[in-house]
């Protein structure tokens, strides 16, 4: 039996060095890996770790990899191009897989292998960071609070932070994709910012508008409430004027406007900055409402969005390597409880 040890893949990502550099804090043992030799080489040098080089497409050299390894954590995006070749390859290796996506089709995608990851002996956990650790376990707590709840709403923002390239890119492959809602159960197509509104996060108000997040995925699996919208914060500046992006989606759907938002996003910043992240903070509200009226609301505060992925990726990490797993497709508050969000440093959640 093999040492256990968890391959890293994207690595060399913003998200994926954080990761990196926080694993000693929980006595984790890290194979870096990923496309960029060069990259993945100087990091691994930098922290004295093992590294691999490895690109998804080749899938001899992937499983050969894979075989070594007890879990991967998947932090290469966008996850709609590389989640299907890794998750198929933790299969084939009864390998467990988590990634930190937080594309509801990439949660519905890793869904699809529930039944061949229960023959593999394997777990399949997408959405082991901010994306969606703090909502579903929001979800989670309210659904236990209001267990008869017909409909959930959830928002998120972060504050004094920005977003990674991995993010942006992903983001840049959605424009003009619209939006999304769980309606009686099911998945159904909304245009982007449907609904808007107010938004008690505790410490702020802040206008939110509806988006298709990963929790109309993910919080239907851990709650089985049939009626969920997700929303997150925006200035209602920029909300007013995505109402008339319908008109305008086919364009952001070129290559041409894909490329242009590409070339914006390589000249930004890789990410936050060290002092944004020790300075800024994410939010949580939830709301659950039964057929009668009577409804359940709960908040959380954090730490900036990515320092919180680095921390809960780590910990579901630890818990899978210690044992601590399900196989199958589980979700991160379905498996570990509400309280999985108050192991992450800084995290306080308040029901009210």
């Amino acid at each position: 039996m093999h040492e256990k040890r968890i391959l890293l893949y994207g690595a060399n990502g913003y998200t994926g060095e954080l990761i990196a550099k926080l694993a000693p804090h929980y006595n984790l043992n890290l194979t870096l890996a990923g496309r960029n030799e060069d990259a993945i080489k100087a990091l691994a040098s930098t922290l004295n770790l093992p590294s691999e080089i490895i690109d998804l497409n080749d899938s001899n050299t992937l499983d050969d990899v894979m075989a070594k390894h007890t879990l991967v954590i998947h932090a290469a995006g966008p996850f709609s191009h590389t989640a299907k070749p890794m998750v198929e390859s933790c299969i084939r290796n009864g390998v467990h897989y988590t990634d930190i996506n937080g594309d509801f089709t990439c949660f519905e995608l890793v869904k699809k292998y529930h039944t061949k990851a229960i023959e593999k002996n394997c777990m399949l956990m997408p959405g082991v960071g901010f994306d969606v650790v703090p909502t579903d376990c929001i979800a989670k707590l309210l659904h236990e609070t209001l267990p008869d709840a017909v409909d959930l709403k959830i928002a998120f923002a972060t504050v004094g932070s920005m977003i990674s390239h991995g993010t942006a890119t992903t983001m840049a492959e959605k424009m003009g994709q619209g939006g999304a809602k769980r309606k009686d159960g099911k998945l159904i197509q909304v245009p982007l910012g449907e609904h808007g509104m107010m938004v008690d996060f505790g410490e702020k108000n802040l206008f939110c508008m509806s988006i298709p997040w990963g929790d109309i995925s993910t919080a239907y699996h851990t709650t089985g409430i049939p009626n969920i919208e997700t929303f997150t914060a925006i200035k209602p500046a920029r909300y007013k004027q995505l109402k008339y992006q319908i008109l305008f989606n086919w364009i952001l759907r070129s290559a041409f406007m894909k490329n242009v938002a590409q070339k914006k996003i390589n000249a930004a910043p890789a990410g936050p900055n060290e002092s944004m992240r020790e300075s800024g903070k994410c939010f949580v509200w939830g709301e659950v409402t039964n057929k009668t009226g009577l409804s359940a609301e709960a908040r959380l505060t954090g730490p900036e969005g990515y320092t919180f992925t680095a921390h809960a990726a780590l910990i579901i990490a630890k818990e899978i390597i210690n044992g601590n797993w399900t196989k199958g497709y589980q979700t991160p508050a379905a498996k570990y409880g509400y309280a999985l969000a108050e192991r992450i440093p800084g995290v306080t959640i308040r029901l009210n």
